[in-house]
């Protein structure tokens, strides 16, 4: 990856491709990569949907090798939801395909006029943009339909739904699996409706004729990788947990935690949660002949993914995630598998967050647009995103948005960002992640939900405040530098629990670019991201009052253990005193 290319959406004439050396960039993979881009190129005070905001789309530091779970992607912007910066991740065949074609980065700048829809095509002769108005205004589905007749099925492809077109502030980016269906998502800040600005409806990756990127030392390499995959594969959680069931295996444990966020965040246990678990869906996948498990992107070994099949025997959408059935589940009270099911399908062909589409869903059940529990209303609402009408516009840009519109007291939001699946008050380590994270509310920024209910780590107290400080802070340092390498964040179970299972994965970098990193140059890694991303968002005007939850969650006990968050502001400002 010794290049980066940048299409000028603006250019004089149409747009303008121009290839660069990395440069400046060198070294600098995924999330480093991103928030690097944006920090030093996009004015932090430009509207996030104007020409000056920029998309950067970067696989990670060891994508498109041999490497085990290295195909993890990051899109960064100037987030039009939270106004800061973001980095939204995304699993899918993009990254490795991307690599092989050479590329560290690519960076969408300036803005059409009028309202263009363009197709990138990019291979082993060049690139290629043209306008194609026959993609406007089509699913994504559809879309990746017509790249398989054009391209056939063996391309990787980014787009957007009409949520992107709409530029909505829940908009993903979609990117295409190794079934080619467009079901990972880029989703967290509206990514997608960046992508949408630029007037880029699709992007087609084609890495025939392309070889797989060669380390300094190919065999070092080759025997970390297998060293690490062993701990992967040793491990309970990476080896059982997530393959068995996929990562819905957590709703039966944060809801007997009494984390599981419910009617809005109301409660903290949902009755009807093993109707919607892991354990329930895994069964009724085999009974409904579809495959369990299987992986996000070729070269996962820990495949927490698989098929949902709908009560018709067809394949309806991806095994949906665990976050994906709390917030259109437990968060509106829905306990039905094939609506909630039916809703991650609509998500991910209109483009949406499902996390914020959730609980902008939840928020407006809470002000009596539909009652908790109704599945077919939240469906209805999900289709008037899809009309683009003015209730469907306001649901589609995000649970702060709609609580604002419909004057909902209890907004469960961070830098106007919604809310994951763990309550912060039953699980106090990842409210002040949530608080503090650059990137707003995001449970993959610091996930000590790892260490607070799975004793992967050790062991702090989710109930109480003492220590959850300080390894929400850890972790955001070493989430930042996964997120740059191109792993999966799944494997920070092994490397938090087994030594020579991080040193494995030192070892795969060093041999890889012929450093000699240890586990202090991995924490600088991390610890630069976020000093970068941070800068960012206070030359957009953030200060420590931004770092904090609703008040809500410290007024208001949460049931069963009846506890408010007690993290105090003092201790959330200690977070980056690095």
């Amino acid at each position: 990856m010794d290049k980066i290319l940048r299409i000028n959406m603006g250019g004089k004439g149409g747009p303008q491709v121009t290839e660069t050396p990395v440069g400046e960039y060198e070294g600098l993979g995924g999330r480093a990569m991103t928030s690097a881009v944006v920090l030093r190129e996009v004015p932090a005070d430009c509207h996030p949907l104007g020409a000056d905001n920029k998309l950067v789309i970067a696989p990670g530091m060891l994508s498109g090798t041999l490497g085990a779970q290295t195909g993890r992607i990051s899109v960064g912007c100037k987030s039009p939801l939270t106004g800061g910066i973001k980095e939204a991740n995304s699993g899918g065949q993009a990254a490795q395909v991307l690599a092989r074609l050479g590329y560290a980065a690519i960076i969408l700048e300036g803005k059409p006029a009028g309202d263009s829809c363009y197709k990138v095509i990019i291979n082993k002769d060049g690139v290629t943009v043209t306008e194609d108005i026959t993609l406007a205004g089509l699913g994504n589905y559809a879309v990746v339909e017509k790249v398989k007749a054009e391209f056939g099925d063996k391309v990787a492809t980014i787009s957007i739904g009409p949520a992107g077109e709409m530029k909505l502030g829940a908009a993903s980016v979609a990117f295409s699996d190794p079934e080619m269906r467009p079901t990972r998502h880029a989703g967290r800040g509206g990514v997608g409706a960046v992508m949408g600005s630029k007037g880029v409806k699709l992007i087609v990756l084609d890495d025939e004729g392309m070889s797989r990127r060669q380390a300094k030392d190919p065999e070092a390499f080759k025997d970390a990788n297998k060293r690490f995959v062993a701990g992967l594969n040793s491990h309970p959680v990476t080896s059982q947990g997530l393959p068995l069931f996929g990562t819905n295996v957590l709703v039966n444990v944060v809801n007997e935690a009494g984390g599981f966020p419910t009617n809005n965040f109301k409660t903290g246990r949902f009755e009807n949660a093993s109707k919607i678990s892991g354990e329930t869906m895994a069964e009724q996948t085999t009974a409904r002949g579809g495959v369990v498990t299987r992986g996000c992107h070729k070269g996962c070994v820990i495949r927490c993914s698989g098929d949902y099949i709908g009560p018709d025997g067809k394949w309806l959408t991806k095994q949906v995630e665990y976050e994906t059935v709390w917030a259109h589940g437990a968060n509106c009270g829905i306990d039905d598998l094939d609506i909630i099911a039916q809703l991650d399908r609509m998500d991910d062909d209109l483009g949406l967050d499902t996390i914020e589409m959730g609980n902008a869903i939840a928020v407006a059940m809470d002000a009596g647009v539909a009652d908790f529990g109704d599945g077919p209303a939240a469906l209805k609402l999900l289709e008037e995103v899809g009309k683009g009408t003015p209730l469907g516009r306001i649901i589609g840009s995000g649970a702060g948005t709609v609580g604002r519109v419909f004057s909902v007291e209890n907004v469960p939001v961070v830098k106007n960002q919604a809310l994951p699946a763990y309550d912060p008050r039953a699980v106090q380590g990842i409210g002040v992640t949530y608080a503090t994270s650059p990137q707003g509310a995001d449970h993959t920024a610091g996930y000590a939900v790892a260490t607070n209910l799975m004793k992967v780590g050790g062991d702090v107290d989710p109930l109480k405040p003492e220590g959850n400080a300080e390894l929400s802070r850890n972790l955001q340092i070493a989430t930042a530098s996964i997120d740059a390498s191109g792993m999966c964040l799944f494997i920070a179970f092994a490397i938090l629990d087994q030594p020579e299972t991080f040193q494995a994965l030192l070892d795969m970098i060093n041999a890889f670019y012929g450093y000699s990193w240890t586990g202090d140059d991995w924490g600088a890694y991390g610890t630069a991201i976020l000093k970068n991303e941070r800068e960012f968002n206070t030359k957009a005007g953030f200060t420590k009052n931004d770092d904090r939850l609703p008040a809500f969650f410290k007024k208001m006990p949460l049931a069963p253990h009846n506890v408010t968050f007690q993290v105090t502001d003092e201790e959330l400002d200690s977070v980056f005193d690095f």
